[in-house]
């Protein structure tokens, strides 16, 4: 419990797997944490110790994402956090326009100009998307996917974001009007005062967001305790995880032990998947190789086939013949499969048409009595949790890395919350959906 009800951070995640990654990180740490969906009604009000806004900004228009999170912080700040997170993918999927640049931006304009603003502190972040326990590290700027750089990692093939370049420093000034520096990682060896030397140092010479080495969980400590003063953060999860000792070591944090704690959740279970990436497949081919599936395939749906109708009806068949038994409806494939459909129905039509279906699934299932939902792929889990009208999560215990287990908080007495585990498409082992469900029916790792 803090000293205060009013929550102590605030963070914006730009789609909706990102929030609950971050989410995962501040519950380890010992705060009690909540998800919104989308920015909530002006007079809700909250208890928890870091409020998390799921905003989907990844891949609109810069300017609408801009205008998102600016709504998301004025809504955190009106709860009274006193520090603010922008939170991204730990691969700073991103595109030559946005939106990772201009959102900062934007953010650090308003927190600058705002009344008692101390100009040191509110005019200057960090850019980190490191996140060492899911392989992903930064060194001399460069972003590493494992022993690969980020433009070797499978990641210069994303149908939405293809990063291409792995020098972090370069990627972000093409988005960005303010200058971007490096803090280096012999700098962040010496310990976090000499973070801070390197900072104000920074600021003399106009330095406004500088992109920070980090290439372990010490890394990550050490940046979060160097800075604490800074009113804004931005990066991925894993920059997160120095900062409950931050509010602990003020003693406006007390780390709750319960923090995790989610309600039961009874009934019928269901993966869905609509994300390409390398983890996923993987994942998606172990549970084929001894389980049910059902494949969506964008140009049936294009065609106008009941693919919705036919996804429903089957997962109902293995429910009647097989009690229980989860079933896994997914839209997953290979790169190239990707490519021929996106020549074929352009990319837009083509993530918007599996989107449409995998939430109008969900939303069929869910009124057909399923209680547990299994999603991989952030813009999936976004369609997804908008369709099942999830307003608000609350975050358990971690599935695996990057990944906690959710449930959503009723908007109405009488509503009984649902069980979800939401996860980026990159992440996750083989095992995660035998995983996600044994937690959401409550086993434990």
């Amino acid at each position: 419990m803090t000293s205060t009800s009013r929550p102590l951070l605030g963070c914006i995640a730009d789609d909706f797997t990102g929030a609950t990654d971050l989410a995962n990180m501040l519950v380890r740490g010992g705060m009690r944490t909540v998800q919104t969906i989308g920015v909530p009604a002006a007079d809700t009000l909250i208890e928890a110790d870091a409020l998390v806004v799921a905003l989907k900004s990844r891949t609109i228009s810069a300017a609408d994402a801009v205008a998102q999170s600016l709504a998301a912080l004025a809504w955190l700040r009106a709860q009274g956090c006193r520090q603010f997170f922008f939170k991204y993918c730990s691969t700073f999927d991103s595109t030559e326009a946005g939106n990772i640049g201009p959102v900062t931006d934007a953010l650090l304009d308003t927190l600058s100009a705002a009344p008692n603003s101390a100009p040191a502190s509110h005019n200057f972040t960090i850019a980190c998307p490191a996140f060492p326990e899911n392989h992903r590290t930064v060194y001399r700027g460069h972003l590493f996917v494992g022993d690969a750089l980020l433009s070797e990692s499978g990641m210069e093939n994303h149908p939405l974001t293809p990063m291409t370049d792995a020098n972090l420093v370069r990627v972000l000034q093409r988005q960005t009007r303010s200058k971007v520096g490096l803090l280096r990682y012999d700098t962040i060896a010496r310990g976090a005062q000499a973070v801070r030397n390197a900072i104000e140092q920074m600021q003399a010479d106009g330095t406004r967001i500088a992109i920070a080495d980090a290439v372990s969980d010490a890394d990550l400590h050490t940046l979060g305790a160097a800075c604490a003063e800074l009113a804004l953060i931005t990066g991925g999860s894993g920059i997160a995880l120095g900062l409950p000792a931050n509010f602990q070591a003020s003693g406006s944090l007390r780390a709750s032990h319960a923090a995790d704690a989610l309600p039961a959740v009874a009934g019928p279970s269901v993966v869905l998947a609509g994300s390409a990436s390398k983890a996923t497949n993987a994942q998606v081919a172990a549970w084929l190789a001894t389980r049910p599936g059902f494949r969506i395939d964008p140009l049936a749906l294009a065609r106008g086939e009941p693919v919705v109708d036919q996804a429903v009806a089957f997962a109902q068949d293995v429910a009647t013949s097989g009690g229980s038994q989860p079933v896994l409806i997914y839209a997953t494939t290979t790169p190239d499969e990707v490519k021929t459909v996106q020549r074929e129905l352009g990319v837009a039509r083509a993530g918007q048409l599996v989107e449409d279906a995998l939430a109008a699934i969900a939303r069929r299932l869910r009124d057909a009595g399923v209680r547990k939902f299994v999603v991989a792929g952030g813009e999936t889990s976004g369609a997804v949790v908008q369709a099942l009208d999830v307003r608000m999560l609350r975050i358990g215990a971690q599935i695996d890395p990057g990944v906690p287990a959710t449930a959503s908080v009723p908007s109405h007495p009488d509503e009984a919350p649902l069980a979800l585990a939401l996860k980026s498409g990159n992440f996750g082992a083989v095992d995660f959906f035998d995983k996600a469900l044994a937690r959401l029916n409550g086993g434990h790792q």
